[in-house]
């Protein structure tokens, strides 16, 4: 009776083991949470939550996980530890070959006639490749396209994982970093509107690899650095085979981690590769903005201005739109992630038009987005070089060289073929020791660096700016 109770113990605890070992195989089926943090070089971490209870002390648990590196598996349980981890491929064949070792296989052979037909063979070795026929005699090549029984087939990537628990747990938690998986970029829309303007912003995740059934998915703006190599850039997909899931109108919720940024998206996000998924940032929120028009300067950022020929030099007339974020605003309280900033302005028919495109860095909340739009259409500008001189100065003491200083004058030319007048700055930006002589209109000192003439162009008019300006060794 004893031995009997003993039996039926040692079954039960046997059917139990086999059931874990498969729960745990196919854990990401039955119920597992995913938790994914997209970054845009295309890292993500992924967090999994498995219903596969921990014991206390050492536990086994098999996963199929696309993509995983093993170095960078872990636990967030703090009471619990990877202690070894295995990560196997999906199978090839001669990954097959080697693990039939032994076993008698059947091979696909095409006839001459057409058609095919089998041949039984015993798998001695793969490499070099050895295989004996059912009447002893030896094949030294493969006989035919092998049928592998599904034993010796893993049709995923399958982790091995040990882990040691100081306490038993409900579940097992896991993260790590996928590399190369899926990638977030920021989107804004920035109308016009007479001294306001309206700004919506998204983030649009594009999966390279990754598939993801119903997650919690965050994304993460910052500049985080990284030690492993990148990946490759991600593979270009067919033509037609990207569909722009629809969009969620509810922002996503932000939070400061660190040095960084998370927004979480809303609800549960399912990703599949080469389709992209777009979520509000943020409500469409209003903004005061500002115009300017910009002339770059002349001079170079180090070493002499050199002369130029005495030809007028058309120049582009830069256009800048600055966004006002101030605190205690709606929109200025919110951290705007790097990304694209679009311009549209409505023509007479109430249609909006595209007035250009830029990149933005990160802006912190209170800092406005400042972005260049493009270059100006009815204002232009021709700048010449009027005058250049090249001077030698003693050295301020003995057994220094002597210095050089340079001379140049310039004059600048803004032509207004719009029905207003305009103001428009003329910068010239520089390294070291220089200084503005003269000039026709007041230079204002930005910084160490850089200065800036103001200049006023009437309607359908004209405008000149006369400078110039010293520049010492």
């Amino acid at each position: 009776m004893a031995e009997n109770t003993a039996s039926v113990i040692r079954h039960r605890w046997s059917v139990a083991a086999v059931l874990s070992a498969a729960v745990a195989l196919f854990a990401p089926l039955l119920g597992a949470q995913t938790s994914l943090s997209i970054y845009t070089d295309g890292r993500v971490v992924v967090r999994r939550t498995l219903p596969q209870a921990l014991v206390k002390g050492r536990n086994a648990v098999t996963l199929r996980i696309e993509g995983l590196e093993g170095a960078t598996l872990f636990s967030p349980d703090t009471a619990v530890a990877i202690a070894s981890a295995v990560v196997r491929p999906p199978t090839d064949q001669a990954t097959a070959l080697a693990a039939a070792a032994g076993q008698t296989l059947s091979f696909i052979r095409p006839r001459a006639a057409g058609g095919a037909d089998t041949i039984r063979a015993t798998v001695v070795r793969s490499d070099p490749p050895q295989f004996r026929l059912p009447d002893g005699r030896w094949v030294l090549s493969q006989p035919g396209e092998p049928l592998f029984p599904s034993e010796l087939v893993r049709t995923a990537p399958e982790a091995a994982i040990a882990l040691d628990a100081t306490q038993a747990r409900p579940r097992t938690e896991l993260a790590y970093v996928v590399d190369d998986a899926a990638r977030w970029q920021a989107t804004y829309q920035v109308v016009l509107q007479g001294a306001r303007c309206q700004v919506s912003g998204a983030a649009t995740v594009t999966s390279q690899t990754l598939r993801a059934d119903t997650a919690e998915v965050q994304v993460v703006a910052g500049s985080i650095n990284r030690v492993r190599p990148e990946a490759p850039a991600p593979r270009a997909y067919r033509a037609g085979a990207v569909a722009l899931a629809e969009a969620v109108v509810t922002g996503a919720a932000e939070q400061a981690v660190g040095e960084t940024h998370v927004y979480q998206l809303p609800g549960k996000v399912t990703l599949e590769p080469g389709v992209p998924v777009s979520v509000a940032l943020f409500p469409r929120g209003g903004a005061a903005y500002t115009q300017e028009f910009v002339v770059p300067g002349a001079l170079p950022w180090r070493g002499f201005p050199g002369q130029a020929a005495n030809d007028e030099n058309k120049v582009p007339i830069q256009v800048w739109y600055t966004v006002k974020r101030g605190r205690g605003t709606s929109f200025g309280d919110r951290p705007l992630p790097g990304g694209t900033v679009q311009l549209y302005q409505a023509d007479s028919s109430g249609r909006v038009q595209l007035l250009g495109e830029a990149s933005n860095g990160h802006t912190a909340p209170g800092q406005d987005l400042r972005v260049q739009s493009g270059d100006a259409f009815d204002i232009t500008a021709e700048r010449v070089q009027t005058d250049y001189n090249q001077e030698q100065l003693a050295p301020p003491r003995r057994g220094v060289p002597p210095r050089q200083r340079i001379t140049a004058s310039y004059k600048v030319t803004i032509s207004n073929a719009k029905p207003q007048a305009v103001t428009v700055d003329v910068r010239e930006a520089r390294f070291g020791v220089w200084r503005v002589t003269e000039s026709s209109v007041p230079a204002e000192k930005l910084s160490a660096t850089e200065v800036r003439f103001r200049v006023q162009a009437p309607a359908n008019g004209d405008a000149t700016l006369t400078y110039t300006v010293q520049a010492e060794s």
